[in-house]
């Protein structure tokens, strides 16, 4: 079995902190989550998240005009420059200083970076080029007295206007200029939040905080009849020559409310705003009329950006972790997603492998498609954290069951609750199993320690299974419908249940501590057991003996947290797997538990033999991801400068409310305050029924880690002299597979019939082989046209079948993506069907003629040729 899986996508996460922005075609929306950087498609609905991670979580990012060149920079000040197109890490920088914005000049040659009260401008680094030093300083600009909030470049990308939380905005210029001093724009009474110029560069528009918009223009002649003119008129009205006053200012006059973020779209004037009270505003200026007001969340907008045409706004939310797409013009949604509020609790894959249900402590329920990464339907009916979720084998059933004390059954069909299963008391159901008829569900408790069992059908409750002495933590019917039902505890016992059988024998498996999960083998013979010691325990079902057993406890261990007293080697709270699956040809375990690693045991030749450890994360904003602290992180009094609550340096009120009990000491932390670090762990791990991919329920959100390539690369991309002519002379050389790959690259139909007709009929199968998947789209579209029009029938249905043939899992896998090909295919197919049946039916009587006449010919003949023997 292959174990070669890589990152794929981020599902569970949209947004989390930092600003969004979207591509220079408008098309694609960029969101940081964490330390990654997910891009969504807003044309073609589809969702991926980069390949490259940050230090820590991101605070910016910024793209380049031409859109090759991605600046991530997290909370310390550490970049990355990554090559968009391809997601490869080009070059590492650390800017020393925490980032709040930065910004690439309008022709790209310039980067701004804030750095505290400073702003420093870099040189773009090349892309094509590897360097050593890509990064070159142009100059550093000083003049604020408080850190610097934002960076706004010219049209021209000769001078930008920054903004401070000294209620200031400045202009300098990117060059030296005889005779230039940065301009102040001062009168503001609360941190300026943005600055703005307009397209002509004749009005500058200034944000505050406290809901002030100041419309800035040149003063009139008679102010500066007294001054010198040091340039030519050519230059006189240029942006640093002039003179800027205060020509109007406007007020949202919204109580009680501040603004978080705005931004401004020159071609079409208008100002966009972000409220603490969750609602956003679309004014035009000069003129300062409101076009639009909604209110789109329960919490303040984080970041707000505007698609370069104009007609949409994005949204990000980041208390709620929502980001939105809202296009203003139509006032409809063009994406509106949302990740679980809390911890993601447990997961399950269809049986299909095509989506994906997640549970969290939100009490949702949400489902997402594997293939584009984005949830489609949310289910809130629960109340309380959501501690186990499944699916039916068959049919479009997913079962939940939470603390709330009900199991719920959800159609997935017409997206509704059809079944609420109760307990006769009250109780709490931490684990959930269904049988592989979906006729009947069980869930275990945490306080009765007993099993419930219903009827899905008529949602009756058929029996309660007692014998357990501790919480039942986990349950697991044997996948073959042998009947039998499996549940773990933490009384040191798994026990096997035959519940439809006459006899109700149970049979106790003993171990050595408490049982976290279990999970059969497919084909039903062996069931594995993980433990708090850190071991999984293997059985054989049907003698009930013990037949493996793996130490995982070093395998599984890793990452000391910030407030650990102990090393990372000898801390016990990660030397567990709470989790365990395994894979579809039953050969291989994934386990996971409460650290950084998930671990893939080959459990075939009896001894568990590690083959893989997969790192979640590298998130140093995470509690363990470091094996070991640092120490300079320590202060004089012995604390960790990282548990030290620093909410009261926070610019919202809301954010620096001390709420902290009287005489608590901040250092020390108080014990009154629920304020915790968010820990690197997995909580569920599962696999694709398909094999071909994994997902993990961590901290980060919905892991999905793959086989299969994200980037589909053409080796073919690396020709330079494609021409016709030269197609034309590789197909006469008898390559045929270059000579149709490049026909695709050409695009010319002509040339493409010409080498398709040209392919012999015994090389098709192999050529259908081995051409690349970025080409078998375009394959089955042209085979599909070229089947409708022309005489050549049995050479195309061979290559429909050959393409299908060998590519069949290919495009399953993406028959969202490929719906109208396959369409097409489909109906070219269904229409040679129709025609030649018709056909055959039309010419039945004739055929039928024709035989009679060659049998009765026959006949004759030999009645003639009998007679001449005779004579």
């Amino acid at each position: 079995m292959k174990a070669n899986y890589k990152f794929s996508n981020i599902c569970g996460t949209v947004y989390q902190q930092g600003n969004i922005i979207f591509t220079p075609d408008g098309n694609t929306l960029l969101s940081p989550v964490g330390n990654r950087v997910s891009v969504f498609d807003l044309v073609n609905n589809k969702s991926r998240t980069l390949p490259v991670e940050n230090r820590k979580n991101i605070a910016a990012i910024a793209l380049s005009p031409d859109g090759n060149v991605l600046v991530s920079v997290d909370e310390d000040g550490r970049a990355l420059l990554v090559n968009f197109k391809r997601g490869v890490v080009l070059h590492h920088f650390n800017f020393q200083k925490p980032v709040q914005d930065i910004q690439f000049s309008h022709d790209g040659k310039f980067i701004a970076v804030t750095h505290d009260s400073h702003v420093q401008v870099w040189r773009t680094p090349n892309h094509l080029v590897r360097e050593f030093a890509p990064f070159v300083l142009h100059r550093t600009y000083t003049g604020h007295h408080a850190d610097v909030s934002s960076i706004r470049w010219s049209p021209d990308s000769t001078c930008f206007i920054t903004t401070s939380r000294d209620m200031t905005a400045r202009l300098f210029t990117l060059d030296p200029l005889e005779g230039f001093r940065p301009k102040t724009f001062a009168g503001h009474k609360d941190a300026v939040v943005g600055a703005y110029f307009s397209a002509d560069g004749k009005f500058i528009y200034t944000v505050s905080r406290d809901g002030a918009v100041f419309t800035w223009t040149a003063k009139d002649e008679s102010d500066d009849a007294e001054v010198p003119q040091l340039v030519s008129p050519a230059l006189a009205h240029s942006i640093p020559r002039t003179r800027w006053g205060v020509h109007d200012r406007h007020y949202f006059n919204l109580p009680h409310t501040k603004v978080v973020c705005t931004t401004f779209h020159p071609p079409s004037n208008l100002l966009v705003v972000g409220f603490s009270s969750g609602v956003f505003g679309l004014w035009e200026l000069p003129s300062f009329t409101n076009i639009h007001t909604l209110s789109i969340s329960q919490e303040k907008i984080s970041s707000v950006a505007i698609s370069p045409t104009g007609e949409w706004l994005a949204f990000g939310a980041r208390r709620l972790g929502q980001l939105l797409v809202w296009e203003w013009q139509s006032e409809s949604y063009i994406l509106k997603q949302q990740g679980h509020y809390f911890d993601m609790n447990t997961l399950a894959y269809a049986p299909d492998g095509q989506t994906i249900a997640t549970g969290g402590d939100d009490g949702k329920l949400k489902v997402w498609s594997v293939q584009n990464g984005f949830c489609f339907v949310t289910f809130s009916e629960h109340t309380a954290p959501i501690m186990g979720i499944t699916f039916a084998k068959h049919g479009s059933v997913l079962f939940s069951a939470s603390l709330d004390g009900t199991v719920r059954a959800f159609d997935l069909v017409r997206y509704r609750n059809f079944r609420t299963f109760t307990s006769p008391s009250p109780v709490q159901f931490s684990s959930i199993a269904v049988d592989p008829s979906g006729e009947v569900v069980a869930a275990g408790s945490t306080d009765t320690f007993e099993v419930f069992m219903w009827s899905v059908q008529t949602g009756k409750l058929l029996d309660i299974l007692a014998g357990h002495e501790a919480p039942v933590s986990t349950l697991a019917f044997s996948p073959t419908g042998a009947n039998q039902l499996a549940s773990g505890s933490w009384d040191r016992t798994i026990r096997i249940w035959s519940i439809f059988g006459r006899s109700r024998a149970v049979e106790p498996l003993t171990l050595s501590s408490d049982v976290l999960s279990i999970a059969f083998r497919p084909d039903g013979v062996e069931l594995g057991a993980s433990t708090l010691d850190g071991q999984i325990t293997f059985f054989d079902v049907r003698s009930g003996k013990q037949s493996n057993v793996i130490d995982g406890r070093k395998d599984v261990s890793g990452g000391r947290k910030a407030d650990d007293r102990v090393a990372a080697a000898n801390s016990s709270s990660t030397k567990a797997f709470t989790s365990l699956a395994y894979t579809a040809d039953g050969s291989c375990v994934l386990a996971g538990g409460n650290s950084k690693y998930v671990c893939l045991y080959d459990v075939r030749e009896g001894e568990g033999v590690l083959v893989k450890k997969f790192q979640i994360s590298e998130n140093l904003s995470l509690d363990g991801t470091q094996e070991f602290l640092d120490s300079r992180k320590v202060n004089d009094a012995g604390i960790n400068i990282d548990l030290i609550d620093d909410r009261g340096n926070a610019s919202d009120l809301e954010d620096r409310m001390d709420t902290t009990l009287p005489g608590a000491s901040r250092g020390a932390g108080d014990m009154s305050v629920r304020r915790y670090r968010q820990e690197a762990r997995t909580k569920c791990v599962r696999f694709s029924p398909t094999g071909r991919a994994w997902a993990a329920a961590s901290t980060e959100g919905l892991l999905i880690y793959s086989l299969d390539d994200t980037v589909m690369f053409d080796p073919f991309d690396l020709t330079i002299d494609l021409t016709p002519q030269a197609v034309l002379n590789i197909l006469a050389e008898g390559e045929y597979l270059k000579a149709l790959v490049l026909a695709f690259r050409l695009n010319e139909k002509p040339i493409i019939q010409q080498v398709y007709e040209r392919i012999p009929r015994s090389d098709i199968r192999l050529v259908a082989r081995q051409m690349p998947n970025i080409y078998i789209p375009a394959l089955l579209r042209f085979t599909s046209e070229h089947l409708e029009k022309s005489p050549h029938l049995e050479f195309d249905l061979i290559w429909v079948q050959a393409v299908i043939t060998a590519h069949g899992r290919f495009l399953r896998d993406h028959s969202g993506e490929y719906a109208p090909i396959l369409r097409a295919a489909q109906k070219a197919l269904g229409d040679v069907e129709g025609s030649i049946s018709r056909l055959c039916d039309e010419n039945t009587s004739t055929l039928q003629y024709l035989i009679d006449q060659s049998l009765v010919k026959h006949g004759l003949d030999t009645d003639m040729s009998s007679n001449a023997l005779n004579d």
